[in-house]
């Protein structure tokens, strides 16, 4: 899966603490691209309660998130 980024947007202004909500990158279809990535590469499955700003606004908080399922699943 491609990881796309909003037109003029780089990823290197992408850091562990930018907030997608505020950048205004986490629009309806973004987030199922990202949750759908998620759950293919890291073998996981993201219930829809899972998706929200808790675990899925910055980066650290997805990477946090995704460490939180792998060791439910230990």
């Amino acid at each position: 899966m491609l990881i796309q980024f909003p037109p003029g947007e780089k990823s290197s202004n992408l850091y562990d603490d930018t907030s997608l909500r505020m950048s205004g990158n986490d629009d309806s279809m973004g987030m199922w691209q990202m949750v759908s990535f998620i759950e293919e590469w890291f073998v996981i499955k993201v219930e829809a309660y899972e998706a929200g700003v808790e675990n899925c606004d910055r980066v650290e908080d997805i990477a946090a998130f995704i460490e939180r399922k792998h060791a439910l699943k230990a």
